[in-house]
């Protein structure tokens, strides 16, 4: 039995929750805990009652996915579990008389998900369980991606930039990194698919891996022009709609048919921006605007969790919750 301390008072009794205690929260209620356990455990290294026994997996599992949820480094998960009592409440940790996991133990469980492509495991699990609750993916499709920085510094031992990284021009800037690709429900905003590639892999080249395989229907911006000519989409009874370049749309005569190519660009518009949820909620709220390691597999890994979660949030506005609105943490 747990043994109260005045720390856990203090804590149980103030009269104000933090943001962040209300976003973990709601990440605890929403998250499958049961069916993610089970998918991992066959994984999971088991004690052979010589040395000290492997910390329980479902511990270790909340402590990831707090990491990625703050967007926080091995050390920082840790020394936060440390401080802040709402992050020790989730991991489920209980200092009177154990410590936190410490920095390299998340590491090696961080590669073992990474090994055996554990993190692909939670995002279907987690697409699973918002399917049982009757949010299953429809007939249509949002395609998109968006840019990740890649730290560009050469001061490591290959004296290099990461050789998997790739410079991309936007507009007139240009960005070193990679790219996250995404086909997005029409219906709900939901993620079913995730792909990573360099910065310099084209959007267009992707919008085949980015389906389901049930949609009668595509949305993707002015990247995904030429989509239908391709020949790996040539077989696809779909309708692919995409976004006019905007030189184009800037060159509309002010006549009838100009204006109603404009409405029509509008309506694809506001249909095509529940796909930027999604990367708001990885890149605001989750604090993902770089690269954390190096090379794509990583990479990939880590979004593939960050993606899964990013669908348990947006997924509040559907199934209900006991807030009604999660801000970006403290």
């Amino acid at each position: 039995m747990k043994q109260t301390t005045f720390s856990d008072v203090e804590f149980a009794g103030k009269k104000k929750s933090t943001r962040r205690e209300r976003f973990l929260a709601e990440i605890d209620a929403a998250t499958p805990w049961p069916a993610l356990v089970a998918g991992l455990l066959p994984y999971y290294p088991k004690g052979d009652g010589r040395g000290r026994p492997p910390i329980g997996l479902e511990r270790m599992l909340r402590m990831y996915i707090a990491q990625q949820c703050l967007g926080l480094s091995d050390e920082g998960i840790e020394d936060a579990i440390y401080d802040i009592s709402s992050v020790r409440n989730f991991v489920g940790v209980d200092l009177t008389h154990e410590s936190a996991p410490d920095a390299t133990t998340l590491l090696k469980f961080r590669r073992l998900l990474e090994d055996n492509a554990l993190t692909a495991r939670v995002f279907d699990e987690i697409k699973a369980h918002l399917a049982s609750k009757g949010l299953s993916m429809r007939e249509g499709t949002i395609v998109d991606a968006t840019l990740i920085a890649a730290p560009p510094s050469t001061k490591n031992k290959d004296g290099e930039r990461d050789p998997e990284m790739h410079q991309s021009k936007k507009g007139n800037d240009w960005h070193f990194g990679m790219k996250a690709h995404v086909g997005v429900d029409m219906a709900t905003g939901l993620v079913h698919t995730v792909v990573g590639t360099a910065g310099n892999v084209s959007d267009v080249t992707q919008a085949h891996a980015l389906l389901h395989g049930g949609e009668k229907v595509v949305l993707g911006d002015a990247g995904y022009q030429g989509v239908a000519k391709r020949p790996e989409n040539a077989d696809k009874a779909i309708s692919w709609h995409t976004a006019m370049r905007p030189g184009l749309r800037k060159a509309l005569k002010k006549n009838k048919l100009g204006r109603a190519k404009e409405t029509l660009e509008h309506t694809k518009a506001s249909v095509r921006a529940k796909v930027e949820h999604c990367f708001h909620v990885v890149k605001c709220l989750f604090k993902h605007r770089k690269t954390r390691y190096r090379g794509l597999a990583k990479n990939n890994a880590q979004l593939l969790t960050l993606f899964a979660l990013a669908n348990l949030v947006l997924a509040r506005r559907y199934l209900g919750s006991a807030h009604t609105q999660v801000a970006s943490t403290a």
